[in-house]
């Protein structure tokens, strides 16, 4: 009896999903489809969905249904997609110049992500095939005319950053920027003041009320903390990093996270794409409440506002090229680019029942015969502050997965430590050298024994050694150990410091 029981049980969580899943509608006969890998959520998909069967089928007179394949965010994709054609390589599905007829493989196109993550899309793989290394583009151009391009985006740049591919291999749809989302009620309860800057972030109140995602599991949260340590630089990016570590509630998987728990007062705030965090403004919004007076608020952080295009990028060996083309025109037109930010309609430009509050990226959304119907009105080819790009991004998860997300007890202890010394009366001095301890950056030691100190000086030297993967399983134990063992000490220290202070 208690096998059936179990397998009944067993039936029922695997069959539920399908019982209440939302139908779809019936596929129009004779219709072609469009098969698309993309970590978009659903209210974008449906929007998208609808809006390029509408247009198509006006242009072209003919039925079009989008296949969403959504395996997990764009890390994850970047992943999947570069075992794919890793393997098509090895087994000779595709030929070693990299000749790939459509339909070889899976998919027509990569939507959504990062820039870096689609430019990880274009360096490609490499694979041993007949004893020599052969390495290939993942995407391929998408072969637009020059004047069509300067159409769309008129000088490829948005504070010093390409808003497309010269190549083409992708062309930014939607224009991203990374900041903070917070529940004003929530920080009345702890004691602070609106969030403005991300050093705001490690106050000491916020002590377990910051929601963060692992920027290791995250490219678009990799993305956010990049531009931090291009904007502060080395010492004053990697401290602040290290104190929102400590102050952090978890580190999730996801960066959709993070919003719904500071929209839940379950964070005071958090890590956000802009577009998650004001949408998380929006769902919670009562019936004739204006945006402004939402209990949740997103704001980009003063003097690091960096906007990133996210692009669509056309697959090598897709089942259907010139469909896929057809959506990248349809995504860069007035009726594509009206879909992220203007409000949702019964009819007319924009979406029909999902106002996804994204910035478009085509210029001639901000014209005022557009711009007045945003609903964020908010201009990133004005305020797009140029940063450097200090090339310091492919350590951003190592070192934070060493000096905070695997060791986040003991970085957390410590840092609410030497704000317990600050408070028990701990002289300037005795403060600046537990600061010292707890920022110190951990010591790599190379194969040949010779120990540097993890500097700009060093950096190229010690991120290439990072890159060995026998050689990185080793090192993540190591320079956590040395953080761990730092974060003891001040402890350690700290509890000295309190204990002969008089009561």
């Amino acid at each position: 009896m208690t096998r059936i029981i179990v397998a009944i049980s067993f039936a029922l969580v695997l069959g539920l999903p399908f019982v209440f899943r939302p139908e779809r509608a019936e596929i129009p006969a004779g219709a072609r489809t469009l098969v698309i890998i993309t970590p978009h959520h659903e209210q974008i998909r449906a929007e998208f969905e609808r809006g390029f069967s509408e247009w198509h089928e006006a242009h072209f007179d003919e039925p079009v249904v989008i296949d969403w394949r959504q395996p997990g965010g764009t890390s994850e994709i970047r992943k999947q997609l570069r075992a794919q054609y890793a393997a098509a390589l090895t087994t000779g599905r595709i030929a070693p110049d990299g000749a790939c007829p459509p339909g070889t493989m899976s998919y027509d196109l990569l939507f959504g992500g990062g820039s870096y993550e689609h430019e990880q899309m274009k360096s490609g793989v490499s694979a041993t095939v007949n004893g020599e290394t052969v390495s290939m583009s993942i995407s391929e151009p998408a072969g637009f005319e020059q004047r069509q391009l300067d159409d769309w985006f008129g000088a490829n740049d948005l504070g010093g950053s390409d808003l497309y591919d010269p190549q083409q291999h992708w062309l930014g749809v939607a224009v991203s920027s990374f900041g903070i989302i917070y529940n004003t009620d929530a920080l009345e309860t702890i004691g602070v003041e609106l969030p403005t800057t991300w050093e705001d972030l490690i106050h000491p109140a916020y002590h377990g009320w910051l929601a963060m995602a692992d920027p290791r599991a995250s490219g678009s949260v990799a993305t956010a903390f990049q531009k931090l340590l291009d904007g502060y630089g080395w010492e004053r990016g990697w401290n602040t990093l290290r104190a929102m570590s400590a102050n952090a509630r978890y580190f999730s998987g996801s960066s959709r996270k993070p919003p719904l728990d500071v929209s839940a007062g379950e964070a005071a705030a958090g890590v956000a794409i802009d577009f998650y965090g004001r949408s998380q403004s929006d769902e919670i919004l009562a019936p004739g409440q204006a945006p402004e007076d939402s209990r949740v608020q997103y704001v980009d952080p003063a003097g690091a506002v960096f906007f990133d295009p996210d692009p669509i990028s056309p697959l090598r060996g897709a089942p259907d090229p010139e469909l896929g083309r057809r959506f990248i025109r349809y995504a860069m037109s007035a009726e594509g680019q009206a879909i992220w930010q203007f409000p949702a309609t019964p009819d007319g430009l924009g979406p029909r029942e999902n106002q996804l509050r994204r910035l478009p990226i085509r210029r001639a959304m901000y014209t005022p015969e557009h711009f007045v119907r945003f609903i964020d009105k908010v201009e990133p080819y004005a305020i797009a502050e140029p940063l450097p790009d200090r090339g310091w991004r492919s350590m951003i998860g190592p070192m934070m997965g060493a000096f905070g997300i695997d060791v986040h007890h003991e970085c957390a202890h410590a840092y609410r430590m030497i704000d317990k010394a600050r408070q028990s009366g701990a002289s300037p001095g005795e403060i600046a050298e537990l600061e010292e301890l707890f920022y110190a950056m951990p010591v790599h030691t190379t194969p040949g024994g010779e120990e540097l100190l993890f500097s700009p000086e060093h950096y190229r030297t010690i991120r290439n050694e990072w890159r060995d993967r026998d050689r990185s399983a080793d090192l993540a134990i190591e320079y956590a150990h040395q953080m761990r063992e730092n974060y003891h000490e001040v402890v350690k220290r700290a509890r000295a410091i309190i204990d002969r202070q008089p009561n």
